[in-house]
């Protein structure tokens, strides 16, 4: 059976997108993107019968300091001026070379068209963010410090609000963290022992249930990998060779037909995600992993809906990677055990629906008997993944949800578990447990 292979990115439907019920106004919104497509971050493959091109000629915009956006040539300031050339591991340079890992133009390409796609959805359907930027508080745009992150996030920017809509003198700002223990939009591990230990735990376990059932694909894929066996600890890893598949793919580079085939691409990628994700069912690995991140987005969350008007942001947006999706995927049970595509998202949509004038004539009596009183908006959270709305287990019962309407979790019942998931102490907890 021939498969559809998850490489290619799922575009924003914004012409399908499921405009809230009536009486719901969006408040804000807060978007986390896996960058665009990328070169593989290894060399795998490379010899026949796979023949994948170890070097990949398709990179070739941004090369020079001041070319940083596709399509966007600003002025030339000679004191900066200089042109990346690449060489590869024969000495030998070539237009348009990329290093491993890096953006390439298909990406960069996918990044922009995501910001465009954010722009045709929230300026102009929904009216959510205006034309023209003129406050740059409104957004919020960060990244990690990763160049295929930082550069998907530039072209995502330039998307949403290109110089010609931005006024004299507002120019976004990219954010990236300065200090690498302090970054929460990825499962920390390199400041986290606890949860590195974790990992290395459960993908021991996963080596463990999926190895013997990797073994009958030996005969089928083997001779792609210099006749080694095909394994999550393998050399190359499972989880290398279906990077690298998959990066090839949405390149549209010829692969191996066998990694077409359902039952092959299929059981590598339950294998993977159960090496790399079955951390994140744990609530452990959830506190260590996500907490902090959730624990942001949930504070700003609140802030919002405390001070409105008073806090101008309204749109974040995020640039990450597959396993932080995943992550927040599994965090809320809702992860389809399929990896992440290149530029797919998720994203939480804040909401208030006001007190209606009726409730609050009923309740002036009480208004009266309390200086303490105030009038309380409903806040809903949704999430989505995919161009689908997601259902969140955790909300599922009466009364942590709208009415009719299951994929709006109520913003209490929501930041109750962000709660439960955030660490009194994230420092003390990443030391391993003696």
């Amino acid at each position: 059976m021939k498969q559809q292979m998850q490489d290619r990115p799922v575009p924003l439907d914004v012409e399908s997108y499921p405009v809230a019920p009536e009486g719901l106004h969006l408040e804000q919104v807060h978007v986390y993107v896996r960058h665009g497509e990328r070169t593989p971050v290894r060399v795998r493959m490379s010899d026949p019968p796979a023949s994948i091109p170890a070097d990949w000629q398709m990179c070739n915009t941004a090369k020079s300091f001041h070319e940083t956006v596709a399509g966007h040539s600003p002025s030339i300031d000679d004191g900066l001026w200089y042109r990346k050339v690449v060489e590869n591991r024969r000495g030998k340079t070539a237009e348009g070379l990329c290093l491993l890992g890096e953006l390439t133009d298909v990406g960069k390409k996918s990044t922009y068209s995501f910001g465009t796609a954010l722009r045709s959805l929230y300026v102009d359907k929904l009216n959510f963010l205006p034309q023209k930027l003129e406050d740059e508080r409104l957004t919020y745009f960060r990244s990690t410090n990763i160049a295929r992150t930082i550069e998907s996030l530039q072209h995502i920017v330039h998307g949403v609000y290109p110089p010609s809509a931005c006024a004299p003198g507002t120019i976004p700002s990219i954010i990236i963290r300065s200090n690498g223990v302090d970054e929460n939009l990825v499962s920390n591990t390199l400041a986290c022992k606890r949860l590195a230990l974790l990992e290395l735990q459960f993908a021991e376990a996963a080596v463990a249930v999926w190895n013997s059932r990797l073994e009958p694909l030996d005969k089928k894929v083997s001779k792609y990998i210099g006749g080694r066996p095909l394994r999550l600890d393998g050399t190359p890893r499972a989880s290398g060779i279906l990077d690298t598949v998959r990066s090839a793919a949405a390149h549209g580079f010829r692969v191996p037909p066998e990694f077409s085939d359902d039952n092959v691409i299929g059981l590598i990628e339950a294998a993977v995600t159960a090496e790399w994700f079955d951390i994140v069912k744990s609530e452990d690995g959830r506190r260590l992993g996500m907490g902090r991140l959730l624990a942001d987005a949930s504070e700003k969350m609140q802030r919002k809906t405390q001070f409105n008007s008073k806090d101008s942001t309204k749109l974040l947006v995020h640039t990450t990677h597959d396993s932080t999706l995943a992550a927040l995927l599994c965090t809320f049970d809702v992860f389809d055990d399929k990896w992440p595509p290149f530029t797919s998202s998720v994203t939480f949509e804040l909401f208030r629906k006001r007190t209606p004038a009726s409730q609050q004539t009923d309740i002036s009596g009480l208004r009266a008997l309390s200086s303490f009183w105030k009038q309380r908006d409903e806040h809903y959270v949704r999430m989505r993944y995919k161009n689908n709305n997601m259902v969140l287990p955790m909300c599922a019962e009466e009364g942590k949800h709208l009415p009719g309407s299951p994929e709006f979790c109520t913003l209490e019942a929501f930041q109750r578990r962000v709660g439960e998931l955030t660490p009194r102490d994230w420092a003390g907890e990443c030391f391993p447990r003696t």
